[in-house]
């Protein structure tokens, strides 16, 4: 029965439709996304104004290149979007998605998102994936590329990354400020009281309660209903009523319509490839006698590419699908620490602040002056540090170097941070006389944090 199963899920050939539309959705959706970062100005905000960029931990050789350098590689990025779109050098264009978007992302901490985290992760299997062998451009340049099936791990392994996506963020939301207390929920739906029709409803006191019940069932079970036939048109229009009333709620980018566009590989092959065939009847009508040609061709896998997939995937998903889970190791609320915090799914889970000020002491003469956080940082990234202890320290660590090549004689840095989580009091987050100078960043426990 496991051997039936394991064939029918992973080996089989399947057919290459949902591949197809899911490779079109993909690029456009990375083409907008670059071209929206391009518009509203936020290669200035985000990667030239800085003075100082926050690293994750291990990727600190990442150096932000110059404005042109940075300009460049978002035309690099936007371009490969549309390679990948048409399908052209689909391969190479896939790869340069991977390692342009990644490559920003890793420039500074301050703005990771569980969405770019999943874009970098499709991306990747973008890669491994022929995503190019129907309706694309390389079928013109080489028309014996084309093939109607492919193996269903090639469409398998994208519902598995968005079921792990659904699950996490679901699971995490199984805890007693989530369901009991509805918080945040409840501080944040009354800030939207003056949307149109729908505004007063989240002025009801009970509103919160349902929004945070109804949003864990939602992010635990969609997958299964989404994989039921019987059931998965009416999942899917839950999926758009969700993601759009979120993205109306809490401007969180695009990241709605992404996850709008990705669950339509739960849809039958038969159904993509009637949205497919009328594409390419309007965009590119020589296509359809190739595809008639070549319309029982299947995917043949190198055999040293199989071998190196069936050890690398296991291995990727095994990650996955445990790494979220190593908060566990760490003592404390994981929410105010934030110790195993990201790359976990957990979404819009807390509301959380901090005020920050840190001073500078002159080892040799004692002195002590207060640093202007505003000299080095922008507001995102000065709002983001002053909640999160990695990036305290390397903020601290920042103003050392700084002010030991002005001249200081071994400068010590100290910090009073104040802490609030989910509107409760403020309180104190570290010890405020601990000079950050001696503290290393690392996987072990941050016991300094209060």
């Amino acid at each position: 029965m496991l051997q039936k199963w394991f064939n029918k899920t992973f080996i089989a050939q399947t057919s290459i439709t949902p591949l197809i539309t899911f490779r079109i959705i993909f690029g456009v959706m990375m083409m907008v996304g670059t071209a929206r970062f391009i518009a509203l100005g936020w290669i200035d905000d985000h990667y030239v104004k800085p003075l100082f960029h926050f690293k994750y931990y291990g990727f600190e050789w990442v150096q932000v290149l110059s404005k042109n350098g940075i300009v460049a590689v978002h035309i690099l990025l936007l371009t490969a979007s549309l390679f990948v779109t048409l399908g052209l050098f689909y391969r190479f264009s896939a790869l340069l998605v991977f390692l342009t978007f990644t490559y920003l992302e890793l420039i500074d901490l301050t703005y990771y998102l569980n969405h770019y985290y999943f874009v970098s992760i499709i991306a990747l299997l973008m890669v491994l994936v022929p995503a190019n062998r129907y309706i694309s451009l390389d079928i013109l340049r080489r028309p014996t590329l084309h093939c109607a099936t492919v193996p269903a791990w090639c469409i398998n392994i994208f519902k598995l990354q968005l079921a792990i996506v659904y699950l996490f963020a679901g699971l995490i939301k199984i805890n007693h400020d989530w369901l009991i207390n509805a918080l945040p929920l409840k501080i944040w739906l009354p800030a939207n009281d003056q949307l149109f029709l729908i505004g007063p409803i989240f002025t009801w006191w009970y509103t919160p309660y349902i929004f945070s019940w109804v949003g864990m069932l939602y992010d635990t079970t969609i997958v299964f209903w989404l994989l039921w036939s019987r059931t998965r048109p009416v999942a899917y229009l839950s999926v758009i009523i969700f993601h759009v009333l979120t993205g109306i709620l809490f401007q969180i980018g695009v990241f709605p319509v992404v996850m709008i566009g990705a669950t339509l590989l739960f849809f039958s092959p038969q159904w993509h490839q009637k949205v497919l065939w009328a594409v390419a009847r309007f965009i590119q009508p020589k296509q359809m006698q190739i595809i008639s040609n070549y319309q029982h061709n299947f995917y043949h896998q190198p055999k040293l590419q199989k071998q190196i997939l069936s050890v690398a995937l296991p291995l990727f998903f095994t990650f996955q699908i445990l790494f979220p889970w190593r908060f566990l190791c760490y003592p404390g609320n994981m929410y105010w620490t934030e110790q195993g915090y990201r790359f976990g799914w957990r979404v819009m889970l807390m509301e959380k602040a901090a005020t920050a000020t840190f001073y500078v002491i002159d080892a040799k003469t004692g002195k002590k002056g207060e640093v202007f956080n505003s000299d080095f940082l922008n507001a995102h990234q000065e709002k983001q540090m002053a909640m999160q202890p990695d990036m305290i320290l390397q903020y601290a660590h920042f103003l050392g170097k700084y002010y030991r090549e002005k001249g200081m004689q071994n400068p010590k840095v100290t910090a009073e941070i104040y802490v609030t989580l989910n509107a409760r009091p403020s309180k104190l987050y570290i010890d405020s006389t601990l000079n950050l100078m001696t503290v290393k960043d690392g996987w072990e426990d941050k016991k300094w944090i209060k």
